[in-house]
């Protein structure tokens, strides 16, 4: 989910799902600043940053490649997607809602077993020109997925999708991957498993501004829950996790309720208009993948920060303070 600190294994016992998007649980529980109409987030620290960016004080620092997956499934009145609320205590975004996701794991090129379209086909989709670094990209989506949400995208032959991933042994082994000590690859053969590329739809890719410390590249998946399958909270970086309708946590960050940052609200409102999982999946081939980057300039004493393509999120931050 966050892209940051290598997680570790909590040995707490798993959170329970939150009660659905009605509920007043799923709120974040903090006063909203009174200056902010909705529940964008963006870091204190970006209009220093931003300044230094642009009198050349600040080398930006090269993103690395990551990915999340925006996992559905379908509810009385549509599709629910899952996500999980950021640790109130963490200093980057604490308390905001995201997906499961996180780092390539450099092992993600390793050769694994495979299923779904070519590397070389994923290549192409994902703008990258190594067919290894694309089955990385969707091998470190599947696998955060399986790590933070307890969900694998993956089955014993390529038409077929695991089915309960509960009990001591797979906690040992998932618990190994968020460690490190077991590679994804590794996992998958002495499970005897395929990764199930098919089952996943490339949906949007999102870069971390040049003024950020922290830097990603990162693609946002879509994919549908496996029948037999359910989430838990397994993430050592999130409190609490709710499905929720799309619209419904888009409700909540305009309200201020509910904080995200830009990329998370702008794929929660791209997914509102289908009606179940499977017609999302089938729609991400039309998703437009090209990257967007925030931009910053300086307008006297003022910041002006926006997100080419996504007007809704330009800031304008004067010497003194947001606005």
């Amino acid at each position: 989910m966050s892209h940051g600190q290598p997680k570790q294994p909590s040995g707490q016992p798993e959170q329970p799902e939150q009660p659905g998007p009605t509920e007043p649980s799923i709120r974040p529980g903090r006063p909203v600043r009174p200056e902010r109409s909705n529940g964008q987030w963006y870091p204190p620290e970006w209009p220093d940053r931003i300044r230094a960016l642009a009198a050349g004080e600040l080398t930006p620092v090269t993103p690395r490649r990551a990915a999340t997956v925006m996992l559905l499934r379908d509810g009385a009145a549509g599709p629910d997607v899952h996500m999980l609320r950021r640790r109130t205590s963490m200093a980057f975004a604490g308390g905001a809602y995201a997906y499961p996701g996180g780092g390539v794991d450099p092992r993600d090129e390793h050769p694994v077993r495979w299923a779904g379209p070519a590397r070389e086909t994923w290549a192409a989709r994902l703008g990258l020109d190594d067919p290894a670094q694309a089955q990385a990209v969707v091998c470190a989506a599947v696998r955060e997925t399986y790590e933070e949400a307890g969900v694998l995208l993956a089955g014993e032959a390529p038409d077929t999708v695991v089915g309960d991933t509960t009990g001591e042994e797979w906690e040992r082994d998932r618990e190994a991957l968020v460690a490190r000590e077991l590679s994804f690859a590794d996992f998958l053969d002495r499970r005897g498993l395929v990764l199930r590329s098919d089952l996943l739809g490339a949906w949007a890719r999102w870069i971390t501004p040049e003024f950020e410390q922290r830097r990603y590249d990162t693609w946002f998946f879509v994919a549908a829950l496996p029948a037999g399958q359910r989430t838990r909270n397994a993430s050592t970086e999130a409190d609490r996790t709710v499905w929720i309708r799309p619209s419904d946590a888009a409700a909540g960050y305009d309200r201020g309720e509910l904080t995200m940052m830009p990329p998370t609200i702008s794929t929660l409102r791209a997914l509102e208009p289908y009606g179940t999982a499977a017609e999302a999946l089938a729609a991400a081939d039309a998703q437009d993948l090209t990257p967007v980057l925030a931009r910053a300039r300086l307008e006297g004493e003022e910041l002006v920060l926006s997100w080419p393509g996504h007007e809704e999120f330009t800031k304008i931050i004067p010497a003194g303070g947001e606005r």
